[in-house]
């Protein structure tokens, strides 16, 4: 099926009316599948690292029993997960999460799965979305706050064609996007002329058509997350040129936001393949331009009554607010290790370009870590925006790990410092050296979690056993394999030594 043919399918949604009715109970579930003659039930999880996993169900084996008896697989094919004599275990579908896949040929319902322990019957401790769980389990506990709300901006690219090859004599990678600037002298063919209209490095801000080729595949891939449950509320071209987008969802709670991260990313990969296209969430897939960020807005609220507001301190924020920025900055270089958690990461992580890699807060200032954004006065619109994340991270971990840090500075009244409200950037060495930064490379933000963890082992929210696994299958899957091979670009600084 055509992604023309998927969205005429769609519901009617009027004008900022969001109509989606998410199923709550087993047999809401059961009423989705009868109502819509489904064939197919998707289970689908998420490994350690943070890709979404899936196995297929017939529906004539489904029934609501499934959702407390589990279905089992494999456990240790699944990275991070169980080793071999130990494989066996079971997904447990949640109901909340049903929605109907828009890509299937054949009628599927798609349910997230939380991932059990067979023989105990209960959550598996390296499953990422019991971790976020726990987080939210662990907020109420304290009893600072009922919820954790997050409001993730994933920024990614979208390339015509992507090929890339690693072996023992060759490596190599090549991009392409038909408004790239390094496309403005490409020369004309008989069926694909140059019509001009590129966009310029660090100039894709904005940009009406015909600058921006991306306008229609964007809202095709908004009314696509509106069909399966996704408040959006903006799309826009990014600053990168070569098709970087962004697509901004509406708030929600802490699993649930990362339910929906992984939701999104689905769409957006497979509607971009539907278009002929391919999508990416790499940081850093372009030199000279923009990476792509996941900048994180969080708050805390307990009950009906938002607590990081407070009209007469600094920006319009609560000391519970800045005691949270506090938590966040002191922790903040063993967060990159879940934050910012590839090699490719810290491409973006540059001092001195685009990405905010110096741990102070301010408000409207883009050069901080930490910034209040001051578009709204409203007390519900308070909350602090976490602008070193990218969206290579898991979301269930990330969110899970700035909510952690945020409590401990509140717990512990850490004070974030002076704000700096002006272009860190542009500051004199003098002044510049004083601001602390986030690491440079996946090796020192590893390192930092080695030192500095106790904050998310706080009520078992992370086990030692995550900590240690997480920085075990970063540094042997990750960094030794790209530390071991030769870069193309040494080829053109070493080659004739």
């Amino acid at each position: 099926m055509s992604v023309e043919e998927i969205l005429e399918k769609r519901p009617s949604v009027e004008p900022g009316v969001y109509k989606f009715q998410q199923p709550q109970t087993a047999e809401d579930v059961m009423d989705m599948i009868r109502k819509n003659n489904i064939q197919m039930i998707d289970f689908k999880f998420i490994d350690l690292p943070g890709t979404w996993q899936h196995t297929t169900h017939t529906v004539s084996h489904f029934n609501k029993d499934v959702f407390k008896s589990g279905a089992g697989f494999d456990g240790s094919s699944i990275r991070g997960f169980q080793e071999i004599h130990e494989s066996d275990m079971l997904l447990m579908p949640d109901p909340t999460t049903a929605f109907i896949d828009p890509f299937a040929q054949v009628p599927t319902l798609s349910l997230t799965c939380d991932v059990f322990d067979p023989t105990t019957r209960t959550n598996y401790t390296r499953d990422p979305r019991n971790i976020a769980k726990k987080a939210e389990a662990y907020l109420k506990k304290t009893g600072i706050a009922t919820t954790s709300y997050f409001g993730p901006e994933l920024e990614f690219f979208v390339f015509d064609s992507a090929r890339f090859d690693q072996n023992q004599n060759s490596g190599y990678y090549f991009l392409d996007s038909s408004e790239a600037n390094w496309n403005s002298g490409k020369e004309d063919t008989e069926n694909n002329p140059n019509t001009a209209y590129k966009i310029r490095n660090k100039e894709g801000y904005f940009p009406v058509a015909p600058h921006d080729t991306l306008m229609d595949l964007r809202t095709q891939m908004v009314l696509t997350m509106q069909r399966i449950g996704i408040q959006v509320e903006i799309h826009h071209h990014e600053v990168a040129t070569g098709g970087q987008c962004e697509i901004d969802m509406r708030f929600s709670n802490l699993t649930r936001m990362a339910d929906k991260v992984m939701m999104y990313k689905y769409v957006v990969k497979n509607v971009a393949r539907k278009a002929g296209k391919v999508a990416t969430f790499m940081p850093k897939p372009l030199f000279g331009d923009n990476g792509s960020g996941m900048h994180c807005h969080q708050s805390l609220w307990k009950d009906e009554t938002p607590l990081f507001y407070d009209a007469k301190g600094w920006a319009m924020t609560s000391q519970l607010c800045r005691w949270y920025i506090g938590g966040l900055m002191k922790h903040g270089h063993a967060l990159m290790a879940f934050c910012a958690p590839t090699t490719n990461s810290y491409k973006r992580l540059v001092p001195g370009y685009e990405a905010p890699v110096n741990l102070v807060m301010s408000q409207r200032n883009r050069s901080a870590a930490c910034r209040i954004p001051m578009y709204w006065t409203s007390p519900g619109a308070r909350r602090v925006e976490f602008r070193c994340p990218d969206p290579s991270a898991n979301p269930y971990l990330a969110f899970a790990a700035m909510m952690m840090a945020g409590l401990d500075g509140i717990k512990n009244k850490i004070d974030p410092g002076q704000p700096v409200d002006k272009n860190i950037f542009e500051l004199p060495a003098s002044e510049a050296k004083k601001i602390k930064q986030v690491p440079s490379s996946l090796e020192q933000s590893l390192a930092a979690l080695e030192d500095d963890h106790d904050f998310l082992t706080q009520g078992d929210v992370f086990t030692q056993d995550v900590i240690d696994t997480w920085i075990d299958y970063k540094r042997k899957k990750e960094i030794d394999p790209v530390r071991l091979r030769p870069h193309p670009w040494e080829f053109y600084q070493y080659f004739d030594i």
